[in-house]
């Protein structure tokens, strides 16, 4: 916003510093100042005004109160008495009449008779020129000084162009048009604040006058209008009509209801001074609920603890009556009295605040917090919880988040009763009536929801499940993912590996697989397929299942593919799981490779094979790796082959051929100590 230094120094007692000078002391004070112009033989400084200070600030002279209390000068704003007519009265004149106090709660106006409305005089002009305005004529531009000088918008009407004689503050009705100032149509509704006479509008109240009573060459009467309107009101009219003008935009930002009579007094004057005519006597003014000053107690303990630094009473008094403030000074404590027109002061800490920053921030020693620095307490699910998602996303799954209900069509499907769930008092809606047993009812609706946009999908989701056990409430955390695939490729053995990397890198050595045989743990077997799915373990302690869902599943739920999924409980999972890393040197000798395939019944589990060469090949068994599983008509009925790497390496030296052949020697012969398996060696 544009603000003339000549101006601004008609209301300091003192000369103001130079306009870089004046600018520098106002950004550490007060304001950024954008920009300083030379204008003529004046400065224009863009002064930045922040929106809270709009109140006081859009206007010369709260920028010039600004300045006198950072340079501690004494602000001289002088508002002479009006020499009115006795015999001319006001409300001979014109009537108001305000159909909505909420949206204008104050209405002033006065009347001036016998002008001459001509050309502004130079100073006039060449001062709204610094501050982006274009002189109309002397009437016009004095309201348009007056705001600039007071921050209180005003407008001029015709009396002699008002219909009956009255002026009305109502909401336009539909269907309502008018043409402003400038030549613009518009069209108004019911949320558009309108100033009327008795019939039609006159001008949009608090953005932008009509073209009707506009003031021209021949006007001899005018009727001052200085209005206080709703800030709200006048924004979404402005908005709404795509309007803004200099007026609106204080008006939105709520001017002090108290000013409407100074400015209009100060344009009254003016008006007399350049062009003549006759004050009537009185105002006409509407306001039913006087805006008083508020009184604010301060602490001068309080200051202190919040600045940070004593600032002296004398010092503290002095800035806040510079500031406009009237303070009553005690031993402890000051009450002060906010002028109203400071509508963003409203607590001790705003006071506090005007202290601190015309005192000078710069003055406050930087002195650092005294207080011992302790690391929190390390807090292990939270770790364990990260470490997890962090390895199943460098495994490639998308973690997803997933509501905590489902809904009573689930239920069977899913082989629960009502008596193991939890139902919600008040759900929100019929699919969200219980709280989940397992992550696993919406994951698979996560797979038939993306399925129509992906071949293939693979997520994970670490939340809580919850249970009902007897009269108790089990609430836990689970882990769950998935692989699917729409053209029914299995992920087992994928998602099978995803687990190994999760469980070694969470320091888990001891995990296996074993054939599911039921029992009353989490999740149901029969979601399932009997044919792919297995207990996940470690040690003895079962923590989960890895499986297919059964094509049952799937059909009901109209899921066209394959899922694989894990299905962990996380509590278990973390209370065995180790941040500590046993470290082993790389074995410097060389290994060596034996292939090898067992024939077996198709019915017997891998595990059970690596199990038997583990034992037999002891500490020299480095690694033992699947290669293949073959199922087909050369084998005989209801047997497959499984083919193995045997890796072999010793810590301490070199194995010779003969160690290595008389150790799988033994493997084999342990192997075909069962009757049903047979070896063929590679």
């Amino acid at each position: 916003m544009n603000f003339s230094y000549n101006w601004l120094q008609d209301y300091i007692k003192e000369t103001l510093p130079k306009p870089e000078k004046l600018a520098e002391l106002l950004m550490m004070h007060f304001a950024e100042v954008e920009e300083i112009k030379k204008n003529n033989s004046d400065f224009v400084l863009d002064i930045d005004v922040r929106p809270n200070r709009a109140g006081d600030c859009f206007s010369h002279w709260g920028i010039a109160r600004e300045i006198a209390a950072i340079l501690d000068s004494k602000l001289q704003i002088e508002n002479g008495k009006l020499k009115e007519e006795r015999d001319l009265k006001a409300k001979d004149f014109v009537k108001i009449e305000i159909k909505n106090q909420k949206a204008c709660p104050r209405y002033t106006a006065r009347v001036i008779c016998d002008i001459k409305v001509g050309s502004s005089p130079q100073w006039l002009k060449q001062r709204l020129n610094a501050c982006g305005l274009q002189s109309i004529n002397n009437i016009v531009d004095i309201t348009n000084y007056v705001m600039l000088e007071t921050g209180q918008p005003l407008h001029a009407f015709d009396l002699e162009k008002l219909k009956g004689k009255k002026i009305i503050v109502r909401f336009a009705q539909k269907g309502e048009k008018i043409i402003t100032l400038d030549g613009q149509k518009f069209d108004l509704d019911k949320n558009i604040l309108v100033i009327a006479d008795e019939k039609k509008p006159l001008g949009i109240a608090g953005i932008k006058g009509g073209i009707g009573p506009a003031i021209e060459k021949d006007t001899k009467t005018v009727v001052l209008e200085s209005a206080n309107f709703d800030h709200i009101v006048i924004r979404k009219g402005s908005r709404l009509l795509k309007l803004k003008t200099d007026a609106s935009w204080r008006f939105e930002h709520g001017i002090d209801p108290n000013l409407t009579e100074i400015a209009i007094d100060r344009a009254a004057s003016l008006i007399k001074e350049i062009a003549g005519g006759k004050i009537a006597q009185g105002v006409i003014d509407f306001y039913p609920e006087k805006v008083k000053p508020k009184v604010i107690r301060l602490d001068l303990d309080y200051v202190e603890k919040l600045l940070g630094t004593k600032v002296p009473q004398k010092e503290i008094i002095r800035i806040l009556d510079n500031l406009g403030f009237k303070v009553n000074s005690h031993s402890r404590y000051l009450i002060i009295e906010v002028p109203t027109i400071r509508i963003d002061v409203n607590f001790a800490e705003d006071l506090i605040e005007e202290i601190g920053r015309i005192y000078g921030y710069e003055k406050i020693p930087e002195v650092p917090p005294m207080v011992t620095l302790a690391p929190p307490e390390r807090n292990l699910e939270i770790f364990w919880e990260e470490f997890s998602k962090d390895v199943l996303k460098e495994s490639g799954l998308t973690e997803v988040y997933n509501y905590s209900f489902f809904g009573k069509e689930r239920i069977k499907l899913f082989g629960y009763k009502e008596t193991e769930i939890l139902e919600l008092e008040n759900p929100l809606s019929e699919d969200q009536q219980y709280l989940v047993p397992s992550l696993v009812l919406n994951f698979l609706e996560n797979v038939k929801q993306n399925f129509r946009y992906f071949n293939e999908i693979k997520i994970f989701e670490l939340g809580k499940v919850f249970k009902k056990q007897r009269a108790s409430l089990i609430e836990k955390r689970a882990l769950s993912g998935l692989i699917a695939r729409k053209n029914k490729e299995s992920g087992f053995y994928e998602l099978k590996g995803v687990l190994d990397t999760l469980f070694e890198k969470m320091g888990i050595s001891d995990s296996w697989y074993d054939e599911y045989k039921p029992t009353p743990e989490d999740s149901k077997f029969s979601i399932w397929s009997i044919k792919k799915c297995a207990e996940i373990k470690v040690g003895q302690t079962e923590i989960g299942f890895l499986g297919e869902i059964s094509s049952r599943v799937l059909e009901s739920l109209k899921i066209k593919g394959n899922v694989t999924l894990f299905d962990l409980d996380f509590e278990k999972l973390q209370s065995i799981s180790c941040e500590e890393q046993e470290y082993r040197l790389i074995s410097p000798y060389p290994a060596a490779v034996r292939d090898l395939a067992v024939l077996v019944p198709k019915n017997i589990l891998v595990e059970k094979i690596l199990s038997t060469i583990d034992k037999v090949g002891g500490s020299l068994i480095r690694d033992v790796d699947l290669f293949d599983i073959y199922e087909g008509e050369e084998l005989p009925a209801g047997k497959k082959s499984l083919a193995f790497h045997l890796i072999f390496q010793a810590e301490d030296k070199t194995l010779s051929a003969e160690e290595i052949d008389n150790l799988l020697k033994k493997i084999i012969k342990a192997l075909e100590g069962n009757p049903q398996w047979e070896v063929r060696r590679q």
